[in-house]
């Protein structure tokens, strides 16, 4: 089964100034968002691999249209995260069956690396809510500068039958940084922790 998507969507954040003081270069964020159909919705199955494969699917799909909008070499991206929102005739479960099991490697391969666990959040609503994702360094969970966050919305999702996904992608971390630990340019992303 593959993803049957009814619309994506996606947004570049750029902060060009933060407690007064000019940001340069800008941070950026991506956020790729897929309005997809929830197979599963009103009814209890057992056997979700149907909604894994389809996290799999969008892990590279999602994640490619951030590194393209960011304009990066996979390389260079810096920090990543993942999030799912069930309408209400869904599950939470539906939603964890997208994001963890198969949505992280093909996620991985896009940003090239990847070393540390992929943040991830998970809710159930409707259309117009808020979805946090949360962002954290892509190789090495310990840089603080990248302990983070960013909210998509869409108006019309998702709907009752719909789930809505949403996969970050950023540049740097936080503008003006300074609450201490391992710095970006120090982690070498070995274990997935430094």
């Amino acid at each position: 089964m593959s993803a049957d998507i009814r619309k994506i969507a996606v947004w570049v954040e750029e902060t060009h100034r933060e407690a007064g003081r000019e940001i340069s270069p800008a941070t950026r964020k991506a956020v790729a968002v897929a309005v997809i159909a929830n197979p599963f919705a009103g009814q209890f199955v057992e056997d979700l691999t149907p909604l894994m494969d389809i996290g799999a699917e969008l892990g590279e799909l999602l994640g490619r249209r951030c590194v393209d909008a960011l304009g990066l070499s996979p390389s260079a991206a810096e920090s990543y995260g993942k999030a799912a929102m069930v309408g209400e005739n869904g599950e939470l479960e539906h939603a964890a069956a997208l994001l963890h099991p198969k949505m992280g490697a093909p996620l991985r391969k896009e940003v090239e690396k990847g070393a540390a666990l992929v943040p991830s959040s998970k809710k159930m609503g409707g259309p117009g809510q808020d979805l946090d994702v949360p962002l954290g360094h892509k190789d090495a969970a310990y840089v603080r500068s990248h302990f983070d966050g960013v909210e998509v919305r869409m108006n019309d999702a998702p709907r009752a039958n719909e789930i809505l996904v949403a996969i970050a992608v950023t540049d740097s971390g936080r503008p003006l940084p300074r609450v201490g630990g391992l710095l970006h340019e120090d982690a070498t992303g070995k274990d997935g922790l430094r």
